[in-house]
């Protein structure tokens, strides 16, 4: 309910989300979410606080949704407008930087959204209303350049450099999803920044597409693709209360390709995952090269079923090889979230599963207007030993999120 969030009941500011175009679908989701929890704690607050009531003006709209858009030029240069009024509102822009659908114009030349544009068009929605805002904070669940996060010859730190600018323009807080490195946080030490993981929706997708799973040490089993998804593969595990392994991907360093160097073997370091089920978990899935040739191996070791969660399925090289390896049995399913533009065609794959990450992403926005702790929505251990402990129980409701 309503005080769960804050004794005084109604947030400082009204909230309002202004949804860029390339992430429009998720944005409607969160909303509509945020309107049914916003209702059911407006009509509590009512019935037992009376003189609350003058203070829920724009508490419980019909929508949460900011006009907004980033028209262009024919020369491709563009501009944000908001068709609103943001005085005094707690803002929330979203942005997908990874959503290469849309398309615009260049002399008559047609372009395809790259991150570079999806981004400049964030800071040109930050620039039309962050001086009348009461706050503005940001929502990018695939953080922009995340992979580039690091020196190790004589790069650009383009994560930092994009942190950096972000709150320089104004930005109170910045939001993301399973950053590939969260130290990037390191460059904005001043500011808030929030990184979220998908572990809960990931158990709970599993268990209701595959609710004869037994996940106990004998039969179930987390891996690591390499050793930058350790701590992923650790946390699942313990919760789980399975064992882990994890794969080295031993590299090529003499050649780069695509940016990086080939991987030249996967050695396995772990007990024996014969007849077990295993579960591959990841960041993302680019190319899906790295995560197909680890679930190959594991078939290869006669392991029962290999499951995949990835929180970014970005699939940079097409579905074909997925497709290939499901019809060869190297995988059974792969899970991944809606945080991030997928193409429609994957919907209907047989391999393929969704994590819907609406209702989560639309509790954090609330508990964030409320101004209140969110460790429990990112420590998820308890949601997930009550999952397990009510194994195939529903858990949907309407009320508070958080």
């Amino acid at each position: 309910m309503a005080e769960n969030y804050s004794t005084n009941l109604v947030p400082p500011a009204p909230m309002k989300i202004a949804a860029h175009k390339s992430c429009t679908e998720l944005a409607e989701k969160v909303d509509e979410w945020l309107v049914k929890t916003r209702k059911h704690d407006e009509k509590y607050i009512k019935e037992h606080y009376e003189e609350e009531s003058l203070r829920l003006r724009g508490f419980a709209p019909d929508s949460f949704l900011l006009k907004c858009d980033c028209p262009r030029f024919g020369t491709g240069e563009a501009k944000g407008m908001i068709y609103e009024s943001t005085r005094g509102i707690d803002e929330f822009i979203m942005v997908d930087i990874t959503n290469y659908s849309n398309t615009y114009t260049v002399n008559g030349f047609v372009n395809h959204m790259s991150p570079d544009d999806n981004y400049q068009d964030l800071k040109r929605l930050i620039g039309a209303s962050v001086a009348r805002a009461y706050r503005v904070n940001v929502i990018m669940p695939f953080i922009y350049e995340g992979r580039q996060h690091k020196r190790s010859k004589r790069e650009s730190l383009d994560c930092a450099l994009a942190l950096r600018e972000l709150t320089a323009m104004g930005v109170r807080n910045f939001i993301t999803f399973d950053a590939h490195d969260p130290r990037v946080q390191n460059a904005i030490p001043l500011n808030g920044f929030d990184n979220f993981m998908p572990t809960y929706a990931f158990i709970k997708t599993m268990l209701k597409h595959d609710p004869e799973l037994n996940i106990n040490k004998d039969n179930f089993m987390v891996i690591s693709p390499d050793e930058g998804a350790m701590d992923r593969a650790v946390y699942i595990a313990n919760n789980l209360g399975v064992d882990m392994g994890m794969f080295y991907k031993r590299r090529d360093y003499s050649r780069v390709i695509n940016g990086r160097n080939p991987i030249v073997a996967h050695e396995f370091l772990g007990s024996s995952v014969e007849g077990k089920t295993v579960l591959i978990v990841d960041d993302m899935i680019s190319s899906g090269e790295s995560m197909l040739d680890t679930a190959r191996e594991l078939k290869e070791r006669k392991a029962a079923k290999v499951i995949i969660c990835c929180t970014f399925g970005l699939f940079t090289n097409g579905l074909d090889k997925f497709d290939d390896f499901y019809a060869k049995g190297y995988i059974d399913y792969i899970i991944t979230t809606n945080l991030n533009y997928r193409p429609k065609e994957i919907l209907t794959k047989p391999w393929y599963v969704e994590a819907d990450m609406s209702r989560y992403l639309a509790s954090i926005i609330n508990a964030f207007n409320y101004n209140v702790s969110l460790e429990y929505a990112i420590h998820s251990s308890a949601k997930i030993q009550a999952l397990l402990k009510s194994h195939g129980e529903d858990y949907d409701y309407v009320g508070s999120l958080v």
